[in-house]
């Protein structure tokens, strides 16, 4: 009976929701007037979100998604769209309330299949004749089609924590979690399902089939959570093999190791064999070669070690033989594409803070593709063709067409194009800038619009986070230097000691040195600009996120009166309470150098003798403290005790504190309070 009611009681909320969504007005593109030429919050939130792109099976049309936010519904909508390989004929093929997801072309590009509501449907080309073709009980989270379009491979989330009526059906009402292991909390949730690989056939003039659990019986998680998705799934293209990447650990064990593997699973005799065995770290992103004699894949060497080396490999199905491709390569290999003849691998390469398209011979010959100050962030070929979306730190994602002889880019979707044809943007400048170890190092600076060399400004140090994230041309919603620049300010942003891009050693030379010389390149690269007659030294400010949040109250105490203004989001504050606090111990063993309560572990202690909570005795400038309660990867306990201490210290200081929040901040109308705060604070103490 109770069972029954609450069935009803979920069908009478869907149908409530779904009435409030047909209501509700459909959002789509939004009509922008920018006056004065200047971003703000409200039309950084009214750009719109490119993604997706899929090139049709004959290279001459392309499919990508399109999300619009909406700041009054607070929520965003994706819909489809197509258009022509030169950019002609572009048609909105989508009009709904819900998004559209995980859009492909089927048929030979005469259908398109995509996931609607947790199902997936298919459609005409143009939109038209829209039909559901599954109706599974738990969810489609995403898909991948066989070659051959009769099977799909996909992930739904299944239960793993025993729920309070599994112990004590006499409870209903009950909320208490009932822990015996760690790894009950990641990122931004807790640890009450898991998502779990399926393979089904699939008709797409009737349904899909009886679906496999992959995974059956076994508590693991693929893809893993939570930045992992689709692209730790392959089919091989006679459609009998499927790899994907797993990491068969739980508890404890999950939380002290990275060491995941490339699995392939035998559709026809149903054995799954792990073709990556004795490699420790992460194995992640596999791809079969076209002639389907080998497979590719990206793996890390050390175990616990997140932020290791991209490698590329390419293993020999039949004999198992591996090859690291990129030995001679310092940089990191990311999305794996192989060429037709199977010959060669394209891939994604963060270097020297750009992301450009790579290519590799399998007799280990490179070349770089495309060149300029972008941030190529996924391609797709077919038929010869090659397209990619592109961003850099003044423009959002759009799609390119990509001459992979030349490597020039012609721009086929302009969906922010009315907004940027009304906007004046600034002008980003890779300057190099000699450390105090006599190394140089990479920094942006980011000029307001309409610089004027002859007047001065107010400048801000960004720090980033990671706290080995290469600061590249990417393109941020919330640290968005466009909009920085937009209120006058020049943006100084390093690519301290710690990031990807300029080899291993700089890369790893932060891990068990955070307070080190990662903060004296934060002080070489803000003192180098402040000798600039068109900054003013007197009104600097340093703000930053996760890492960066860590940075900046690390600054607060070490800064010697450089600073007269802080915005910390989602800081560390202090790291013994962030050993214990945490959940992803891999990390905090690894960056950190162990616990606390190692007396003896000199790197440890060097770790938690610069936490930034042992500094608080010398702050003296006013800092604005924001965080998120569902941040579970660095607990809104360390905002909270920032705040206190800067207030209890007499220290100016405010804070922002989001209830529906998680690390990031991410609905339209938090991100537009956001920035109006966080330009208040900085406005009122770096402006006169």
């Amino acid at each position: 009976m109770i069972m029954a009611a609450t069935v009803f009681m979920g069908a009478c909320t869907q149908e409530s929701q779904q009435k409030t969504e047909q209501q509700a007005p459909l959002i789509g593109r939004p009509e922008v007037k920018v006056p004065n030429g200047v971003m703000t919050p409200e039309i950084l939130q009214s750009l719109a979100r490119v993604s997706g792109a899929q090139l049709s099976p004959d290279g001459t049309k392309v499919l990508y998604g399109v999300t619009f936010m909406s700041i009054e519904q607070n929520k965003g909508n994706r819909e489809l769209f197509v258009v022509d390989i030169d950019g002609s004929n572009k048609k909105q093929i989508t009009h709904t309330p819900q998004s559209e997801q995980n859009a492909v072309w089927i048929k030979g590009g005469e259908q398109i299949a995509f996931l609607l509501g947790g199902q997936i449907w298919v459609m005409n080309a143009d939109g038209s004749n829209r039909r559901q073709v599954s109706d599974y009980a738990g969810g489609i989270n995403e898909f991948l089609l066989s070659p051959d379009e009769t099977q799909v491979l996909f992930h739904s989330d299944i239960q793993y924590a025993k729920k309070v009526t599994d112990v004590y059906p006499d409870l209903p009402k009950a909320s208490g979690r009932m822990i015996d292991d760690l790894m009950y909390k990641h990122w931004d949730e807790w640890v009450e399902t898991i998502p779990h690989p399926y393979v089904a056939p699939i008709s797409w003039t009737g349904t899909m089939g009886e679906a496999k659990d992959l995974l059956e019986g076994e508590p693991y998680e693929a893809p893993m959570k939570p930045h992992n998705g689709i692209e730790d799934f392959a089919w091989s293209p006679d459609g009998k093999l499927i790899a994907y990447a797993c990491r068969k650990k739980t508890g404890v064990a999950y939380t002290l190791s990275t060491n995941s593997d490339i699995y392939i699973y035998n559709v026809e005799t149903k054995e799954t064999r792990n073709l990556t065995e004795g490699m420790m770290g992460y194995d992640t992103q596999p791809a079969f070669s076209p002639d389907g004699r080998m497979i590719a894949w990206v793996s890390q060497e050390r175990d616990g070690y997140e932020s290791d080396k991209h490698r590329l490999f390419v293993a020999d199905l039949s004999t198992g033989e591996k090859t690291y491709l990129t030995s001679d390569f310092d940089y990191n290999a990311d999305s794996p594409t192989w060429h037709p003849n199977s010959q060669a691998i394209g891939f994604i390469c963060a270097r020297e803070g750009l992301n450009h398209i790579w290519g590799i011979s399998l007799n280990k010959e490179l070349m770089q593709i495309t060149k300029g100050q972008y941030d190529y962030t996924s391609m797709h070929t077919s038929a010869g063709k090659l397209i990619a979306t592109r961003q850099s730190m003044m423009k959002p994602t759009e799609v390119f067409v990509i001459d992979p002889s030349t490597g020039e880019a012609t721009e086929i979707s302009f969906e922010n194009k009315a907004i940027y044809d009304q906007l004046t943007t600034g002008e980003s400048v890779a300057r190099w800038i000699k450390t105090t170890d006599g190394k140089e190092m990479l920094t942006w600076v980011i000029y307001p619009p309409n610089f004027d060399p002859n007047k001065k400004y107010p400048a801000l140090l960004y720090c980033v986070g990671g706290p080995q994230n290469m600061i590249s041309q990417g393109f941020s919603y919330r640290w968005n230097f466009q909009i920085m620049a937009a209120n006058d300010y020049i943006i100084v942003a390093p690519n301290r000691r710690g990031l990807p891009g300029f080899g291993q050693e700089w890369l790893e030379q932060i891990s068990g040195d955070y307070g080190g010389q990662n903060m004296k390149d934060y002080f070489s690269a803000i003192d180098e600009l402040a000798k600039e007659p068109y900054v003013d030294e007197t009104r600097l400010g340093a703000v930053g996120a996760s890492y960066g949040g860590f940075s900046v109250y690390w600054l607060a105490g070490n800064h010697n009166k450089r600073f007269k203004a802080f915005v910390a989001h989602a800081g560390m504050f202090n790291m013994e309470q962030q050993y214990l606090e945490t959940e992803e111990m891999w990390f905090a063993n690894w960056d950190m150098g162990g616990p606390y309560w190692e007396k003896d572990n000199k790197i440890a202690q060097r770790t938690y003798a610069n936490s930034p909570h042992r500094f608080v005795d010398k702050w003296d400038t006013p800092i604005l403290v924001t965080h998120g309660e569902l941040d579970y990867r660095v607990p809104i306990s360390h905002g909270l005790a920032a705040f206190n201490a800067a207030k209890l210290r007499g220290i100016p200081a405010e804070m922002l504190v989001y209830p529906d929040e998680n690390h990031w901040i991410l609905s339209p109308q938090n991100g537009v309070q956001f920035q109006r705060v966080f330009f208040g604070w900085l406005d009122r103490w770096l402006k006169e």
